[in-house]
């Protein structure tokens, strides 16, 4: 038995050299040895690997429970890269095929993004028209057990493993939300989870298209792009990025350039040279030149800053609501094990076009308006001129009352808007805006 432990100790110190002098090399992601480490550094390498090597024979030693040692090494890579920031994460291979699936659009689940801020699992924003979103889960809200399970020092990906599992399953959720004297409880069912990212409505009786992107999926573009042409009279659009966390770069920057002809829309920098790019605007990729108001939360979230921030510092945009989440940083998923296995590994931060960072400061609104309702006065108890018998009449009114009209579906009422502030806020900013282009 002793000669066996010797034998394994020995093979796990030959594995640890070996990949030492594999990492005398610094190599990047495209293959390419950056630089040559000197002698000193060579020794450092080789002294944190036998202290790596050491460790693990400690516990194959006298850890109380048999471990075997693959997924020993799978939990020091998961501790490694999750000690690196909030975002992160070694993938095993049941991660990285629910990733594959989740970014098709379709999974089994919650509908709910989360992220770790103050070292608390919380809710970046429920995905609209979901699971959590109708069970009531909000925006902010912390997230301290699942299925009675503490999440103190739970890992981000096995949180979010938790939550995902087969349709029809039930899952209970306990969190803590500001302003409630006690923690929550939320039985929730799941679903698969399928992502409507972008719809659109007039709003009831004036010339402005509400277009909402709940998510940044691959479509984002080509849908926010058919229904600008679709109403191409509007005067102005309400761009609602409230509670979207995020998705995929490319959409982000064109969906801005749906809105501005030149300049940079966002720049990444990161350690490698080859991260470090600009994006910028295309003039043929403008489609028009409504006056424009963007909403956003605190469940509003990386490319949604990125818009929100972009059409604000470029001056295309009012940009209204409430601080962004601020997530600025870039991920990267690689492949380490024959695409079994990958590093979900943060490798660049994000940067506005005036040079400004979102990353843990958000975006931060022209104008703030807190979310609710819009006090209206009760008609019910009012008297009005035109409530007498026998009022004089207005010279263009019919006498004949007109039977109302059922409402549009794809109009939104006074209803609605008056149970929004936020939105009502960012109607009546486009109206202000389409005035003062009237008078230039």
């Amino acid at each position: 038995m002793e000669k066996k432990l010797k034998m394994k100790r020995k093979i796990i110190s030959l594995c640890g050299f070996l990949s030492a002098l594999l990492f005398c090399f610094v190599i990047t992601q495209n293959g390419y040895a950056r630089e040559q480490l000197n002698e000193e550094q060579i020794k450092k390498r080789l002294q944190a690997f036998e202290k790596y090597n050491k460790t693990l024979s400690i516990i194959e030693q006298y850890y109380v429970d048999d471990e075997n040692l693959s997924d020993l090494i799978d939990k020091s890579i998961s501790g490694l890269l999750s000690n690196l920031d909030a975002h992160s994460a070694f993938l095993n291979e049941k991660d990285y095929a629910d990733m594959k699936i989740q970014t098709k659009g379709e999974f089994g689940g919650l509908g709910i993004t989360v992220g770790m801020k103050d070292n608390a699992l919380t809710v970046i924003a429920p995905i609209e028209g979901t699971p959590a979103d109708k069970a009531g889960i909000k925006a902010g809200d912390i997230i301290i057990k699942i299925d009675n399970q503490a999440t103190i020092d739970m890992k981000l990906d096995e949180a979010v493993s938790k939550m995902r599992g087969k349709e029809g399953t039930a899952i209970n959720i306990s969190i803590l939300r500001k302003g409630a004297s006690k923690p929550l409880e939320f039985k929730i069912i799941r679903d698969i989870i399928k992502i409507e990212s972008v719809y659109a409505k007039l709003v009831e009786n004036d010339d402005i298209l509400y277009l909402r992107v709940t998510s940044f999926d691959q479509n984002v573009v080509d849908m926010a792009s058919k229904y600008i042409k679709q109403y191409p009279k509007v005067k102005g659009i309400v761009l609602d990025l409230r509670n979207n966390p995020g998705g995929l770069l490319n959409q982000a920057i064109g969906l801005t350039n749906l809105f501005v002809s030149d300049g940079v829309i966002v720049s990444q920098k990161g350690r490698i040279q080859g991260e470090n790019v600009e994006f910028k605007a295309s003039a043929n990729k403008k489609i028009t030149d409504a006056a424009l108001v963007v909403l956003v939360n605190g469940g509003s979230a990386s490319a949604s800053e990125i818009v929100s921030g972009a059409l604000q510092d470029l001056k295309r945009a009012i940009v209204l609501g409430e601080n962004t989440f601020g997530k600025g940083s870039v991920q990267s998923v690689i492949p380490i094990t024959e695409d079994k296995e990958a590093l979900k590994l943060t490798i660049a931060r994000y940067y506005l076009p005036s040079g400004r960072t979102i990353q843990a400061v958000g975006v931060k609104p022209d104008i703030e308006v807190p979310a609710g309702k819009i006090t209206v006065q009760d008609e019910g108890f009012g008297i009005k001129e035109s409530d007498l018998n026998r009022h004089l009449q207005a010279e263009n009114e019919d006498k004949t009352k007109e039977k109302k009209q059922p409402k549009d579906k794809n109009t939104i009422s006074k209803e609605e808007i008056n149970n929004d502030a936020q939105l009502k806020s960012a109607i009546d900013t486009v109206k202000i805006l389409n005035l003062t282009r009237d008078y230039k």
